[in-house]
């Protein structure tokens, strides 16, 4: 599985500071056995938007964002993500922000991510804290390689009824 990680930050794409939630998102693509490129990070708005389409073109298997999903006025990446979706997977999102309320994070639920397939990719939108990508991660990876089979028309898994 080809992955990207891209980071929505406007303070770390001008500089500001490092970027600090992509590596960790990068570092658990890779342990959910992708071979991943970036993080890339691009200031939120429409620059998400390019990144996510430049990454439909050159074919990435799964797109994970990290940052931008909050209630700021700046914090556009589900607008953008939108955008470039063919059709959303809801499922994905609400238990993102169910997982980390659980965890005991109250502002989970802020969250705006959405989650959803472009063509034959999946991308994912994630909080932009270390412990929102690790905590989105903890739900991603078990359903990951599922999923991208499914996008590329493969078969469900049958559990066997021992009939």
């Amino acid at each position: 599985m080809r992955a990207l990680a891209i980071s929505a930050s406007n303070r770390a794409a001008a500089g500001v500071y490092e970027d600090r939630s992509g590596p960790v998102l990068a570092s658990l693509l890779e342990a959910a056995g992708c071979t991943v490129d970036g993080p890339l990070v691009v200031p939120d708005g429409e620059p998400v938007e390019a990144a996510l389409r430049d990454a439909l073109a050159s074919g990435y298997d799964v797109v994970v964002t990290t940052g931008g999903t909050g209630l700021t006025p700046g914090d556009l990446t589900p607008e953008m993500t939108r955008r470039v979706l063919e059709r959303e997977i809801p499922g994905i999102a609400e238990a993102l922000r169910a997982a980390g309320a659980a965890a005991g994070v109250p502002s989970a639920i802020l969250s705006r991510g959405v989650a959803g397939v472009a063509g034959r990719t999946l991308i994912v939108n994630l909080p932009g804290s270390t412990g929102g990508v690790r905590d989105g991660m903890a739900v991603l990876a078990p359903v990951l390689g599922h999923a991208i089979s499914q996008i590329n028309g493969g078969d469900h898994v049958r559990a066997d009824s021992g009939a």
